[in-house]
This record gives C-alpha cells, structure tokens and sequence, in this order.
C-alpha cells in the first residue's frame, strides 16, 4: 500500500538498553509499529560473524510466521551472502536491528527520542513531511507538512534508504542540521535544525459544551494507557458529570505497542475478545480477553480512522466495533496485521525484529493488507478541514442517538450530517 509512514524519530545512541526476560517470554516484547522504517535498506549483515549468522538463522527458521522449510537450504555454515539473502524472503517489517536502532525501539516505545521531530512518508519517491510535532525543533524552524525533503547536510537524498537519511542526520550529533525541501515553489528552503531530546504526547483531549469530547491518540507506546485514563479523568472533571458521549480520532495513527493497544481497548470494553495472535510456536498464539469495568459506562463512542490509522489503532478500532460498542468513521485503514518481536542476539546490544505472528479481529478475521473499512465512509480531505467542534457537532448525534437507529439508519444520519459542514 501507497503513503507507508515512517516515524523519522532520529534516536540518541545513549538512551539505557532494557534487561532482556528469559528469551521463552519474548512474547512480552511483541509490538506492532508501522515502521518498515528501514524497508528499503538491506540488514547491516557484512560485519556479523557464524556465530551470530547461526543464531539468526536458527531463530528465523523456529519463529518465523511462514515455515520456510529452512532445514535443507543451508547445508554448511551460513554466511553473510546467504543470510542477506534470506532477509529478501522476508516480510518486510523484519530485519536484524544493530544497537543504535535497537535502542530507537526502546526510545519510541518509551515515549521519548532524541531527534528534530517530524515524521515524514515515501510518496511518489519523494519523502513527504507528514506532520510536526508540536514544540519540536521542526516545528519551531519552520518545517511544514507537505515539504518535500530533498537534502540533508547539502547531500541529496533522491533513492536514499530511511536508514541512510537517518543516519546523516544522527552524524551531526550536537551540531545542527541543514534540511532542504521543496515548498510550493521551486527554489529549495533550507532549515537549519539542532536534536534534541523529544517527549511525545500520545493523547490530546478536547472536550465541547455539550458534554461530548473527541480524544486523539497519535501513536501507543508504553505510557498510552495511563495518557488515555488521566485524559478521560480530566475532561470528566471539567464537564461536571460523566461525558456524554467519545470521539477517538486514531487519523495517522501508525501504530505502536500490542499491550497498549490491549489496555486502551479495555478501557471501554465490560467483556468480550480484543484480539488473538497466531503463530508457529505456543507463545504466538494468544487470545486477549476484555475485563468487567468501562470508564464511560457506556456512553457511546465514534472512532475516527484514516488510510494511515495502522497496526495498533487498527486494532483498537476493530475491537471497539466487532464489540458493537463503537462506530467507525473515515476511510479504510492501512492493513497492517502481523506482529513483530524483538529477540535478543548475543549480548543482547542487538537483536532480530521478526513478524513471528498475525492478529485476528474479535471476529476472527485478518486485516493484513486489507484495512479495517468504516461503518460510515467520509473523506479524509473534507473531514481534515473540520475543527474540532465542528466533528463533535456533526457526529455527536450519531454518538448520543445510536441506541435508537439500526444500522442503516446511522449510516445515512451521519452522511447528511457531514454533509452540512462540507
């Protein structure tokens, strides 16, 4: 699929490795990013030696989602040639992770990175700044969503690998960063930028007079949970009494953890199936159930998605809708259903990120290059020019009258409501 985002979170080699669990739990570290962020790059394989060939070998022909009937293709000691071109065969969310990228893991799924704060996506070859983060260096300098970049430190980057383009940004280290784009015009703009250490903030709330909020959760990582809980508390705080009804914007949502995507699912759900994994080996396979207690008590719930809403939000939409305790409004989701784990290789300063299974919606069915599709179907340029009241007006009615219309209903209802704000 077209318009794969990548997190261009440019990381600091410094940031403290996790201790590794005994390797039979390395289910505790599946996560479901939408970073094929180095899918262009082949691994970094040349300076590997047997020993860590074989244990790449050995973990890929146990783990690996698909039996590639490994057993009689490496008749002698593998070598690098060869394990390269395994990796081909590969989906291409696996990779073997060198420490630096090992820690850009830790780093994302913590929250925090060191880096210029854009994330950017490989449109028509050109790589597209896709959004600012607010109170970043990018945002401050002036970068833009929709600049093409087309050169880092005065190097073009024309058919560059994301790992390439990372790296010469990481090699400026404490100095600043020269990044050309292309605006509307054609002259190059040119952005002089410094790394420095980014929080993310996952959540953001917003909440309107009549009692309706729209939260927007921009990626799950490992603080999401407590983020979304401390969100919906506030907002409850400041309406004086429970909230009428939720919208969850998971627009450009690329991903992040499993297990926050599993907690923020249960949040909203009294009981029911959030999600299953299958795999080739026992800790693959996992069934998620929801626990008794739903922070809105039932207040009805619209979940915004889009074609970047990926992996993890993929997967908390498609439990709050196969649960029937949500509506889903937008455009069909990217289609990104397999599950990675990070497993440790020698010491455990690097490590193989290999898709070691696939998930499966409450209703039994994989949304892997398919997307999960809306209930309501609106498009993403109209539904991006709306301000934030201007959604909770529009789809509030939908949210606070679902009990009293039937499916079709609801559908026609929420159009000629959108249709109002076009």
């Amino acid at each position: 699929m077209l318009n794969t985002i990548y997190p261009f979170k440019l990381y600091s080699p410094s940031a403290k490795l996790y201790t590794w669990l005994p390797f039979l739990l390395l289910i505790a570290f599946v996560y479901l990013l939408l970073q094929p962020s180095l899918v262009n790059a082949k691994p970094s394989l040349k300076a590997l030696h047997t020993q860590q060939l074989n244990e790449i070998l050995f973990n890929i022909h146990t783990y690996y989602v698909d039996d590639l009937k490994l057993q009689n293709t490496f008749i002698t000691q593998p070598d690098n040639q060869q394990i390269e071109a395994l990796f081909e065969r590969l989906d291409p969310y696996s990779k073997y992770l060198d420490e630096t990228e090992l820690d850009a893991i830790f780093s994302s799924t913590s929250g925090r990175y060191t880096g210029i704060g854009i994330e950017v996506k490989i449109e028509q070859g050109h790589v597209v700044v896709v959004n600012t983060i607010s109170n970043s260096p990018a945002a401050l300098a002036g970068l833009k969503e929709n600049d093409k970049v087309i050169a880092i430190n005065q190097q073009p980057i024309a058919n560059k690998s994301m790992s390439e383009i990372a790296k010469l940004i990481q090699q400026s280290g404490q100095s600043a960063v020269d990044v050309s784009v292309l605006r509307e015009q054609d002259t190059p703009l040119s952005f002089s930028i410094k790394r420095q250490q980014i929080n993310l903030e996952s959540v953001h709330g917003y909440l309107a007079d009549t009692g309706v909020a729209l939260l927007s959760i921009n990626t799950f990582n490992n603080h999401t949970l407590h983020d979304v809980a401390r969100e919906i508390a506030k907002m409850q705080m400041n309406n004086g009494f429970p909230l009428s009804g939720l919208i969850i914007d998971l627009r450009d949502n690329p991903g992040g953890t499993l297990q926050g995507a599993i907690e923020v699912s249960d949040l909203f759900l009294d009981t029911g199936v959030i999600v299953s994994t299958k795999g080739r080996f026992n800790e693959a396979n996992q069934h998620y159930q929801a626990h008794d207690g739903d922070i809105l008590n039932g207040a009805p719930i619209a979940v915004l998605i889009n074609e970047n809403s990926a992996s993890a939000a993929e997967i908390l939409a498609a439990a709050l809708r196969d649960n029937e305790r949500a509506t889903l409004i937008g455009e069909t989701t990217y289609g990104k259903g397999s599950v990675q784990s990070l497993i440790p290789l020698g010491n455990g300063n690097t490590a193989l990120k290999l898709t070691t299974a696939r998930y499966y919606t409450p209703t039994g069915q994989s949304i892997e290059g398919k997307g999960v599709t809306p209930d309501v179907s609106i498009n993403q340029t109209i539904l991006s020019e709306i301000n934030q009241d201007a959604i909770i007006k529009n789809i509030q009615e939908l949210a606070l009258f679902s009990s009293l219309l039937d499916r079709q209903d609801k559908k026609q209802l929420t159009a000629q409501q959108l249709l109002i704000v076009q």
